[in-house]
């Protein structure tokens, strides 16, 4: 069944298993897409992140000296294309590929969310010095492909991700900039997968598998009451015969080491600020800053796979040798699961709904391998990591 025909179906994953396991390195579930335990109870992304120690950085800015040298010599006007939205990371990007005296284009999908400080980063960051495309969508098909993609598939982020992805490729293609930089690689940082099978480029393969799009194109959502042309902005070039047209592009990350606190400190000291209210979602407060829909799709996981945006974060400070795991249980103990009702509200607005559908919404995608509904109504996950968790 392609991921189109999951309309009703439980989310990808272990739906199948006896009992929700967790890392016993990390705080994330066997739950989370990709993720594998092993014998010993450790999953293949704290196993993948250990790797880094043994990784010859030194090499790597070199080859990244080459590559920017490289690049500079064969292009007319800009040498690069950075992809950003004003966060922390895409300032990192923006300064480093700077320092190495590449001309940048930065391009920014625009979130139809776009928030006040999120704005302020962004010009902050075209004033270190680039050129900017900032490419808004018609919100009006962004609000319907949005909603469609929550009903069939239980991801509003379904058109976020093809636009992130698509439009920086499709512009660099058209301006014959030979270098797309993205940020870090999210499917060894966050996700499961080794650098050996991910690699430093973002390619076809990577896209399908770790690209969050249920492994769709925009040419899967022509006819679903949205047409082809209404969706241009999500088409993007054929990712095989992207270097065939001159353009290469690879993952920031693989050539320098990548950590949020270190990327978050380049960031500020060029003038990016944090959310002074504290964390949006998550367990940052410089995190997922910059969109009020955002904290919609890591929501979502809640019910799909049984954790939040909030494990995720903590994972990295686990790793990273910041928090024991035993501290990380404690905040998520104190945190809750964050439920985003001001965003949610936004939300519904934007897409025209009422609360009440996003609510059946959500539940129709409510996993029931993990999830059990007590007597008195109340849902509850058995094998949750905070076994006296007050579930409401």
């Amino acid at each position: 069944m392609t991921a189109m025909g999951r309309v009703h179906g439980a989310p990808p994953g272990n739906i199948a298993q006896a009992a929700m396991r967790y890392c016993q390195s990390c705080v994330l579930p066997d739950t989370r897409p990709n993720l594998i335990l092993d014998e010993a109870g450790i999953c293949n992304a704290c196993r993948s992140h250990g790797t880094k120690r043994t990784i010859d950085w030194a090499m790597r800015e070199r080859a990244f000296h080459a590559l920017a040298e490289r690049v500079k010599g064969q292009a007319a006007g800009y040498d690069c294309l950075i992809p950003v939205s004003g966060g922390k990371d895409s300032t990192w990007q923006v300064v480093k590929c700077l320092e190495y005296g590449l001309t940048p284009l930065a391009v920014t999908w625009k979130t139809p969310a776009r928030t006040t400080i999120g704005q302020r980063n962004l010009d902050n960051l075209v004033g270190l010095g680039v050129d900017h495309l900032d490419y808004q969508i018609n919100p009006k098909v962004e609000s319907r492909f949005m909603l469609k993609a929550l009903e069939r598939l239980g991801s509003t982020a379904i058109p976020m991700h093809l636009a992130l992805f698509n439009i920086p490729l499709t512009v660099a293609v058209r301006f014959k900039i030979p270098l797309v930089v993205w940020g870090e690689n999210s499917a060894f940082e966050y996700g499961s997968a080794d650098e050996a099978h991910t690699g430093f480029k973002l390619d076809r393969a990577w896209h399908q598998t770790y690209g969050v799009t249920h492994g769709t194109t925009a040419a899967d959502w022509v006819g679903t009451g949205l047409t082809a042309k209404e969706l241009s902005g999500y088409f993007g070039p054929d990712l095989d015969a992207l270097e065939a047209c001159g353009v290469h592009a690879v993952f920031l990350g693989y050539y320098f080491p990548w950590d949020p606190e270190t990327s978050l400190q380049v960031a500020q000291a060029h003038g990016f600020r944090s959310d002074s209210t504290g964390p949006r979602t998550g367990y940052y407060d410089y995190a997922d800053i910059d969109d009020d829909f955002i904290s919609i799709h890591h929501w979502l996981k809640w019910y799909k796979f049984g954790f939040t945006r909030l494990f995720d974060n903590l994972t990295l400070e686990i790793r990273n040798g910041r928090m024991t795991r035993a501290q990380a249980i404690d905040v998520i103990r104190k945190t809750g699961n964050q439920e985003p009702l001001k965003d949610i509200e936004k939300f519904c607005s934007f897409a025209g709904i009422t609360r009440e559908r996003f609510d059946d919404c959500c539940e129709r995608f409510r996993n029931p391998a993990i999830w059990k509904r007590r007597g008195d109504g109340v849902w509850h996950m058995p094998d949750f990591i905070i076994p006296d968790w007050r579930w409401t």
